[in-house]
């Protein structure tokens, strides 16, 4: 319990460097829940709200890389009013670590999970291994998880190059095969852009009648800083805990993407190499009503001017 006389920091902004960080944490943590040390590379902090509780695991790094240098979701589930788990590590460990395992045992053996009448596990890239993994210690829970990786076990990866540092780390023990420790969950949600291979193979490898894949088209491998820029991360989590996210209602939240610019040029990037000159005039004349650049004027002016010369679509 912290002494009420201290004034207790809302946000890490304060951190210079990694140990004035976890102090701050410590304090904010303490304050709100808790804030354990789980083995040398990671920590957990849980904030104590509601019988409605979030699961998330990201870097340190991820943390202090935002403004207040806090968790993601942390301003997420005290808007909704809900309780927070952050499973943090010190780099990307994928929170293949026994300190992490025996964490999650004890919980289980608490029924720490028992008192939420709502789990959903989060995660994105290697954060979302963990979140598949270790919902197997909440049985019935809600998973969401972007960029999904099953294994880094190069006897069922293999083909995926992006990690190849970390295939040294164990995937084949406890919490080790995501597909499989998902099959308790009562509903588990993929969203990926389907022309990932990568992320293609490995969301493939999880097939059951409760689990579903959400295609995020042109979001490359990255899901999760596109869904921000957007403005829809937030929705779509929320929509994830209550078992409302289906695939009309992320198509509803993905359509925000027509508004902006990023994918707009990577759409019409891809349009240009087409050979579909009427198809690219109608992308470009969008692009050019909703954002400002001088490129896509400059390219609209020139499709404009093959097609009134009738160069054929």
């Amino acid at each position: 319990m912290s002494d009420p006389r201290v004034e207790v920091p809302t946000d890490a902004s304060a951190a210079t460097d990694r140990d004035t960080w976890l102090a701050l944490i410590d304090a904010i943590g303490e304050e709100e829940g808790y804030f354990q040390t789980v083995g040398p590379r990671h920590w957990a902090m849980f904030v104590d709200d509601s019988p409605t509780l979030l699961v998330t695991f990201e870097t340190l790094d991820q943390c202090r890389a935002r403004p207040g240098q806090m968790p993601l979701a942390h301003a997420l589930a005290a808007a909704n009013g809900w309780s927070h788990l952050c499973l943090i590590s010190d780099g990307q460990t994928w929170f293949r670590d026994p300190a992490v395992y025996g964490y999650f045992d004890r919980l289980v053996d608490d029924a720490f999970f028992e008192d939420f009448d709502r789990v959903l596990f989060y995660g994105a890239g290697p954060g979302s291994h963990p979140a598949c993994a270790y919902s197997v210690a909440s049985p019935g829970a809600r998973v969401l998880a972007l960029n999904p990786v099953a294994t880094l076990d190069p006897a069922q990866s293999g083909w995926d190059d992006r990690y190849r540092a970390d295939r040294r780390r164990d995937f084949t023990s406890r919490y080790g095969y995501a597909p499989d420790m998902v099959e308790g969950a009562a509903q588990v949600t993929l969203v990926l852009d389907p022309a990932e291979q990568a992320d293609a193979i490995h969301a493939a490898l999880f097939h059951a009648p409760h689990i579903a894949t959400l295609p995020a088209r042109m979001a490359g491998a990255e899901v999760e800083p596109a869904l921000a820029r957007l403005g829809v991360l937030d929705p779509m989590i929320i929509a994830a805990m209550h078992g409302t996210l289906t695939r009309a209602s992320f198509a509803t939240l993905w359509r925000k993407r027509r508004d902006d610019g990023p994918y707009l040029r990577t759409l019409m990037q891809e349009t240009a190499t087409s050979g579909h000159v009427a198809r690219e005039l109608a992308v470009c004349r969008v692009a050019a009503k909703r954002i400002k650049s001088g490129k896509v004027r400059k390219r609209l002016a020139e499709l404009t001017a093959l097609q009134e010369a009738g160069v054929k679509a």
